[in-house]
């Protein structure tokens, strides 16, 4: 089905930046499909759909394991842009198997269970320290001064990344990220460009240290399996280390900000949450679920596939709506209602098939710890002004959100 000219969907509009969701009820409406012009891709709305379009192996998030530009009928990327593309196509978000399955391994076991359950007891002290920080100054920015320290020195920490050197992360990651949105303009270009390059060459002189002095972190490991098995290359490590870097913050920077928003706009279920905290997990997942921090996540069609009679042709791009499954009435009643003790919430916001977010438990973990810091540290915790929306679609969250402990 081809969208038409009315079409609500607009990502570049901020009125539905603002709030996607009725574009979304629309989309849905339309059909399963529906060809979006704009950004030359097919938009996929409903929740089982997506769901199933994750994990099937007719898409990938690359093509190049198959095929060249040529022959896949794309453009190769412009030759400005490939620092970027050279750091983007070697993390494992971005290839298929063998060679996804074999970082992803390495990779995996820095994120089992057991890592991320011993983790606990410095990730919540961490979020107590930063909470307290909030409380000690009567309020200040929750992006700021929680949501972003947090997970950055999490994965920082992992990495082995000085603490001294933590600050750069943050703006080149924001760089970088810019490219994720569709179509991108070529000042967003240019930054993710030069953000590479900077990162690519301080994570560069960084495995260098490590590998005179190993230390007990994910960057050593990763240089011992190189060393031992001649497993990974450097690319591959860099690639990797800014994939988990950027991964390992951004959305759980934006579930937090966005969850608390929700959450001052729904009194009545902040009330219930502050009066009983065991619906701190259930909570976690509905506020993933009800303003979801990744909107669209794209995927390349390397072999003929049909949806509702529509025959998507190998070379096109998919479109999978994170944002809109997550409200699909045909797998969550009342979708558009935040219910923190949702209990069946089968929402898609880590991903599904061989590229679920690895991070997933650790995400969860911060989100538990920064969440329960809040409540009991700052049981009064208010909005001081409505804040302002990013401007992006596709990654999801707010300029900041000031906040006041009366």
């Amino acid at each position: 089905m081809s969208g038409p000219a009315d079409l609500a969907f607009d990502p570049w509009d901020p009125a539905f930046v603002a709030d996607p969701y009725p574009a979304y009820a629309e989309l849905r409406a339309r059909g399963r499909v529906v060809r979006y012009e704009p950004t030359d891709q097919w938009l996929v709305p409903h929740h089982a759909d997506v769901s199933a379009l994750l994990r099937d192996r007719r898409l990938g998030r690359t093509y190049q394991h198959r095929f060249s530009h040529e022959e896949f009928g794309r453009s190769a990327p412009p030759a400005a842009h490939e620092p970027f593309r050279t750091l983007n196509d070697h993390g494992m978000l971005d290839l298929e198997p063998p060679d996804h399955t074999r970082i992803r391994r390495l990779v995996s076991k820095a994120f089992t269970p057991r890592t991320v359950e011993r983790l606990k007891p410095y990730v919540h002290g961490l979020a107590d320290e930063l909470v307290a920080g909030l409380v000690r100054d009567g309020g200040g920015d929750l992006l700021t001064d929680v949501a972003e320290p947090l997970p950055v020195a999490v994965i920082a920490e992992m990495l082995g990344i000085p603490e001294a050197d933590r600050g750069q992360l943050r703006p080149w990651s924001a760089a970088i990220c810019g490219m994720y949105e569709l179509n991108p303009s070529e000042d967003t270009a240019a930054r993710a460009v030069r953000a590479s390059v900077e990162f690519s060459e301080y994570l560069r002189e960084l495995i260098a240290e490590r590998r005179r002095r190993p230390g007990d972190d994910l960057i050593s490991g990763l240089i011992a399996a190189h060393d031992e098995d001649d497993r990974l290359t450097e690319q591959e490590m860099i690639s990797t280390a800014v994939l988990l870097l950027n991964a390992g913050h951004e959305a759980t920077v934006n579930a937090t900000v966005n969850g608390w928003w929700a959450l001052f706009r729904n009194p009545a279920q902040l009330a219930a949450l502050r009066a009983d905290h065991s619906l701190v997990p259930t909570a976690i997942e509905e506020l993933m679920r009800y303003d979801t921090p990744l909107q669209l996540f794209e995927r390349w069609v390397l072999d003929d596939i049909e949806i509702d009679g529509t025959v998507i042709p190998r070379g096109a791009e998919i479109a999978m709506l994170f944002g809109s499954a997550n409200h699909d009435p045909a797998v969550f009643p009342d979708p558009t209602r935040l219910d923190l003790a949702r209990v069946d919430n089968p929402h898609i916001s880590f991903s599904a098939g061989i590229h679920y977010c690895i991070g997933a438990p650790l995400a969860r973990l911060e989100l538990t710890a920064s969440m329960t810091a809040l409540l009991n540290q700052a049981p009064t915790l208010t909005p001081a002004k409505s804040p302002t929306r990013k401007p992006n679609f596709v990654i999801r969250g707010l300029e900041g959100l000031s906040v006041e402990v009366r």
